[in-house]
């Protein structure tokens, strides 16, 4: 009977790495730097597979609790230690040891870190970047590619200015793909990473610049801070769900490859429409993919090192008309309706999981536009609605009653017209009587 096993991802890209060495087409140390492990981890790894299969690359604690899990009683003790304000402005590697050496509390200062930025007791802090030296190439084709656009006028005016984007190969200097585009946003970047993925399959590691499409440029709130989660964006965020790490260069020199490449392109290729007479984005497109890229790449390319593809094809799992599409976080309203963008949509009643007022759910525009609702991993059934939804106006509030207006001068029986002379009998008077 065949058995079954359940890996995660992360495993199965493993276990693909582990089979090339087995087979002969890597080495250790270059199957070390695809997955980011040493030799000896390396070493391990080809060991337990060749001796229990594909089950030797799962980890044997996994469903188990963690070996060193800290006790809560110690982590409340302590908390309860540095909340006194003899110990305010304490990092938590300062406090580790005061807690250890006074107290006796052996906390580890990754935990102690993890529960004072839960508590408020400690904010962490940002350091500069330090000096990065030359990077040499990647030896294997899908290692990193290199993603950018450039914003040219690529018709000399004879059509309207558009976006090239390109995906280089870090290790051959080989255009994978290209295409241009009206626009550089989040879903065209979406919709030319799909075209990608669907040539070639997952690359290990994008290498792009820190625009706003790949990276959040705003500090992450209080709340991001204290679960330490990092503020990505939806093009990062689709890549996490795939395997593939997007790396932000700190600078155009870190990404010379790519930037290099637009310069001849923006030389080569508009005097190539030129003479061929080009002035649409469709017609550069079929010219780009069948007549200038495979010429560009058999002069400019060089061979890798190793000639194993990385590139590790789409599982099952990956439902690419999911994973590449833009997600936003809306409220459930009392009517059971949600706004986004100026566009109102009624949740119907029959649905597949329990909904009311104030539900977080999960609006999914795709790359065909269309849109699409989602709460807990269901799908909802909803209708858009043409208009706002009814709201009632407000009654106006009836004008306030005019104030009683008293008269300064008193009434002829008023008591103030009553005074007393030296005498014991009050005198009435009216006005215009002598007194």
């Amino acid at each position: 009977m065949e058995e079954k096993l359940t890996m995660s991802n992360r495993d199965i890209d493993k276990l693909k790495v582990i089979h090339n060495i087995l087979n002969g087409h890597l080495t250790w140390k270059e199957a070390g730097k695809q997955l980011d492990l040493g030799r000896r981890q390396i070493g391990y790894l080809v060991a337990r597979v060749r001796a229990e299969g594909n089950r030797g690359i799962i980890h044997r604690l996994c469903g188990e609790p963690s070996n060193h899990q800290v006790d809560p009683s110690v982590l409340e003790q302590a908390l309860s230690v540095l909340h006194d304000s003899r110990y305010d402005g304490f990092g938590p590697t300062l406090a580790k040891e005061k807690l250890e050496a006074l107290y006796g509390l052996e906390v580890s200062t990754s935990a102690l870190r993890r529960v004072m930025l839960q508590s408020e007791l400690w904010t962490s802090r940002k350091y500069a970047f330090k000096h990065r030296a030359r990077r040499e190439r990647r030896s294997c084709v899908g290692e990193l590619v290199q993603l950018d656009g450039s914003d040219h006028d690529w018709f000399e005016g004879r059509g309207p200015r558009c976006v090239l984007i390109v995906y280089i190969d870090d290790a051959t200097s080989r255009i994978l793909y290209a295409e241009f585009v009206d626009v550089e946003d989040t879903l065209t970047l979406l919709t030319t990473t799909g075209a990608y993925l669907g040539r070639h399959g997952r690359p290990f590691a994008f290498y792009v610049d820190k625009d706003s499409i790949y990276t959040v440029n705003r500090q992450a709130t209080v709340e991001e801070e204290l679960r330490d989660l990092r503020p990505i964006t939806q093009f990062t965020r689709a890549m996490k769900e795939l395997g593939i790490e997007v790396i932000t260069a700190h600078s155009p020199q870190a990404k010379g490859r790519v930037e290099r490449s637009f310069g001849t392109h923006q030389d080569r290729l508009v005097k190539e429409f030129r003479l061929a007479g080009i002035s649409g984005k469709e017609a550069a497109n079929q010219f780009l993919w069948n007549t200038y890229l495979p010429t560009h790449n058999a002069r400019f390319a060089v061979p890798p090192l190793n000639t194993t593809d990385a590139h590790r094809p789409l599982l099952n799992t990956h439902r690419l008309e999911e994973i590449l599409s833009v997600r936003t976080q809306r409220t459930l309203a009392k009517d059971y309706t949600l706004r986004y963008q100026n566009q109102f949509f009624q949740i119907l009643p029959d649905q597949p999981v329990r909904l009311h007022p104030d539900t977080k759910i999960l609006i999914e525009i795709r790359l065909d536009r269309s849109t699409h609702l989602r709460f807990k991993d269901h799908y909802l059934n909803f209708k858009p609605l043409r208009q706002k939804p009814y709201k009632p106006l407000a009654l106006p509030k009836p004008p306030p009653k005019p104030r009683a207006t008293r008269s300064s001068t008193p009434a002829p029986n008023s008591p103030y017209r009553q005074f007393h002379f030296g005498r014991k009998q009050a005198i009435l008077y009216s006005p215009g009587t002598p007194r």
